[in-house]
């Protein structure tokens, strides 16, 4: 099953292939649970207690969904807003129809950073507190960007805004944090 394309997995589990939904649980339960992570602020239960219902509603509802030839961004966009539906829940917020009422606010771990090679120099200049201080909207896009790597098209699709905003807000936040690093590295040689 895995060597489908997404096409084709996708085509299979709308026909009730439950091979191609384990196969596409098994993909995507890892990078969802952890992008639902840093949307809930690690709230453990509630975020997979909503990816299990998820991928129930997405098995259930399986006849019912379009044709894909890309599975990630929709499984992004869609956990994401079925997330953010059961936080406003659990957090007793007024439902509104406004997209612009509820804002993802990702924090960046030590962790997080450690996955790379070269993140051991940004530790030094505590990088996790500097992305911290981002706007939330950039701190999530580049959360998909840089740990979930998506294309800046998946990112635009996962979070509903158009393909220059996402753009924008991955240009403004790496332009903010290069200020903070080489402000951080200035303030360091004058000590």
């Amino acid at each position: 099953m895995k060597d489908l394309s997404d096409y084709e997995l996708w085509e299979s589990l709308k026909k009730g292939d439950l091979k191609a939904f384990s196969t596409l649980f098994k993909m995507f339960y890892p990078l969802l649970h952890n992008y639902g992570l840093k949307i809930s602020n690690h709230n453990t239960q509630l975020t997979e207690d909503s990816l299990q219902d998820f991928f129930i509603y997405v098995y259930e509802h399986r006849k019912n969904l379009s044709s894909l030839d890309s599975i990630q961004p929709y499984l992004y966009a869609a956990f994401r807003r079925h997330l953010l539906k059961d936080i406003k829940k659990s957090s007793k917020i007024v439902d509104s129809n406004s997209k612009d009422d509820f804002f993802v606010d990702i924090n960046f771990s030590k962790e997080d950073l450690m996955i790379q090679q070269e993140i051991k120099d940004f530790k030094q200049l505590n990088l996790p507190l500097l992305l911290n201080r981002l706007p939330n909207r950039q701190k999530e896009i580049l959360y998909l960007k840089y740990y979930s790597n998506l294309s800046n098209g998946d990112i635009s699709e996962v979070m509903g805004i158009n393909y220059q905003s996402v753009s924008n807000l991955i240009y403004k936040g790496i332009k903010a944090l290069r200020q903070d690093v080489l402000l951080k590295n200035l303030v360091k040689n004058i000590n």
